[in-house]
């Protein structure tokens, strides 16, 4: 259990997939509220290193060193960057790597962060304290953009109408704040949404505004393209045998580790029937899957925790083989 009574998603289910051993190193490459590096620490005399890009995580993380006799270890950084952060550290290799992408509770529930339109507060959603802020980003680009962004990471099938009615009101001031953000995105999309997304007596299950806000939220933090290069990063810090587990919180995420850990592990390495002959060989599988199918959170932890329910758990070991080269990668 993390700070403030936070109970990372998926706890048992981690913890059994990495078993982290006595003498091994652990990543956790998104601390958060450190739900995970504890139980890590209280599992094992291990040692944890963790990073987190936001300062405030790290500074939880330090006084949550202090009870465990240094065994944990606070890097502020990517967790992209996880290799150059730890060779900092005097690691070259690590036993176990887990990674809890997204948004973390505490991120979401403070105002201050802006990544929920429920808490008024400044349009920021900022996971660090670099680049441009959400409010920046929703001011300066174009329509098309905008259109673009919210169906290509909110997945929102009203994307156009949404980013004409952003550019119509930026016009009279400029959108500063998330709950105006909020009523804009809710006057344009139609009332009556896909049956999907409506409840068992029509109603709505899901704000208008969520899409937009998951959209822009990953526009601003890069973190498909973090993603990609974390997960390239991981496999290349990962010793032989070493495990790896990430929980992901929406399709375009698992789309991503699903890809990439089924390349790697041979399971979708095989030749596109319409692709031209080749006579080149994959690589050999860099990871083994520790689970084929995707693990999901079961009924009680639904019940306790709602924010669990889209919750996708895919965990993968390292094999002997090298890993892969960028080049021999597709897309």
């Amino acid at each position: 259990m993390g700070e403030g009574g936070h109970v990372p998603v998926m706890l048992a289910e981690v913890l059994g997939a990495l078993a982290p051993a006595d003498g091994e190193i652990m990543l956790d490459g998104t601390f958060g509220a450190g739900g995970y590096a504890q139980a890590f620490l209280e599992a094992a005399d291990c040692t944890i290193f963790g990073i987190d890009r936001d300062p405030q995580a790290v500074a939880r993380g330090k006084t949550l060193a202090e009870r465990f006799g240094g065994r944990l270890k606070m890097l502020e950084g990517r967790f992209s960057e996880m290799r150059t952060l730890l060779a900092g550290a005097g690691i070259s290799g690590v036993d176990g790597i887990a990674l809890d992408l997204g948004v973390s509770s505490l991120q979401l529930d403070s105002a201050v962060r802006g990544f929920s339109f429920r808490h008024d507060g400044p349009l920021d959603m900022r996971m660090g304290g670099d680049g441009p802020s959400a409010a920046e980003l929703v001011d300066q680009a174009d329509e098309p953009t905008l259109a673009d962004v919210i169906h290509r990471y909110g997945e929102e099938r009203h994307s156009r109408r949404i980013a004409g009615a952003i550019v119509t009101a930026r016009q009279r001031a400029p959108i500063r704040r998330t709950a105006e953000l909020a009523d804009i995105v809710a006057a344009a999309v139609p009332k009556r949404g896909p049956r999907s997304s409506r409840g068992p007596r029509g109603r709505s299950t899901i704000h208008p505004a969520t899409r937009t806000f998951q959209a822009l939220r990953i526009w601003v933090n890069d973190e498909i393209a973090e993603l990609r290069r974390g997960l390239a990063a991981a496999e290349a810090l990962l010793r032989p045998q070493g495990r790896l587990a990430v929980v992901s919180f929406h399709s375009l995420e698992d789309r991503e580790v699903k890809r990439f850990l089924g390349q790697r592990s041979g399971r979708n390495a095989g030749q596109h029937r319409h692709a031209p002959a080749s006579d080149s060989r994959p690589p050999e599988p860099s990871f083994e899957l520790i689970r084929r199918r995707v693990g999901r959170p079961d009924t009680d932890e639904v019940a306790a925790n709602p924010r669990s329910r889209s919750a996708r758990l895919r965990a993968a070991r390292r094999t002997m083989a090298p890993a892969w080269e960028q080049g021999e990668v597709s897309p």
